[in-house]
């Protein structure tokens, strides 16, 4: 059995996993942000507490693993930035350990039990509180070491300056520290940021897309430009990758209209013309932290784990 965390900056949730099919939720707990000993103590009752005892422990984490040092950075669990982890969990628990960052996990989910089953090439998205992203080749992650594959989202690459709406934007401040990032402008905050530039209104992003949906012209002034900043890039990630399916989560793919309209957007603007739908919701069953994370550990030590 595999058991599997999903490290948020609010909430640690807990599932055990048999299969990549077979991942069953066991609840949540409170993340001990700013304790480590705190932090440890759950991982260990969640151990305690497990049906059987765990061969491995496999965590989907807010945050990046440096691919050379094994040092962590999770900007909203400091306990856990500046140390390596993986050595650190496998010192104290006693057990195997396997981390990843929570948008490969998505992204992994997706390509084994999710919208890109049967694709060689995916690439996973989550469009929600951040911009994240995660590739997955043949099944396996590209960056499965760690690292910053497919992190779209951070980056001076946003567009400023549009013909078509008639739009030109500041480089907006991002968390990492940059500005033009599309983190910034593209997530549920960003475009919450270009609401509020464009027409001098706070609106909530979900207030934004169902009045966009509803057909209200200021709201789709925003989400023009929305999709005008996200598609570009997109549709040069698409050239670089290939993959057969670009899969979005988070709360903006809520928004199955939302979706439609950024696959037509990308579609026209990329090298290969696609007949068919490239950007799609995503469609794990379960949490794909959770899912992505079993499959991670099932991969690395195999079936003969279990």
């Amino acid at each position: 059995m595999i058991l599997c965390f999903d490290i948020g900056g609010t909430t640690i949730k807990v599932a055990e996993a048999y299969s990549a099919e077979n991942v069953v939720p066991k609840g949540r707990i409170a993340t001990p942000t700013d304790d480590f000993d705190g932090f440890v103590a759950v991982l260990q009752t969640a151990i305690d507490s497990a049906t059987i005892r765990p061969q491995v422990l496999a965590f989907s984490m807010a945050g990046v693993i440096d691919s050379d040092s094994g040092i962590a950075t999770a900007a909203n669990i400091p306990c856990l930035t500046g140390r390596r982890l993986q050595i650190d969990f496998e010192t104290i628990l006693g057990l195997p350990v396997v981390l990843a960052n929570d948008a490969d996990c998505f992204a992994l989910a997706e390509a084994t039990v999710g919208a890109g089953r049967g694709h060689d090439v995916v690439f996973g998205l989550i469009l929600g509180t951040g911009v994240g992203g995660g590739v997955v080749v043949h099944g396996q992650l590209i960056n499965g070491a760690g690292g910053f594959a497919g992190e779209l989202g951070h980056g001076s690459i946003a567009q400023r300056v549009f013909d078509d709406p008639a739009v030109t934007l500041p480089a907006f401040a991002c968390g990492c520290g940059q500005t033009g990032c599309l983190d910034a402008v593209c997530s549920a905050r960003g475009i919450e940021k270009l609401h509020l530039h464009l027409h001098d209104v706070r609106m909530d992003s979900r207030a934004i897309v169902a009045g966009w949906e509803r057909g209200d012209a200021i709201a789709a002034k925003t989400v023009e430009v929305w999709l005008a900043l996200l598609s570009g890039p997109l549709a040069v990630m698409e050239n670089m990758l290939g993959a057969g399916v670009i899969a979005i989560g988070g709360g903006m793919s809520n928004s199955s209209r939302l979706i439609a309209a950024l696959d037509i957007a990308v579609r026209e603007k990329c090298l290969k013309r696609f007949a068919r739908s490239l950007v799609v919701p995503a469609e794990c069953p379960i949490e794909p932290g959770l899912v992505g994370a079993a499959i991670l550990g099932l991969q690395r030590h195999g079936a003969s784990a279990l």
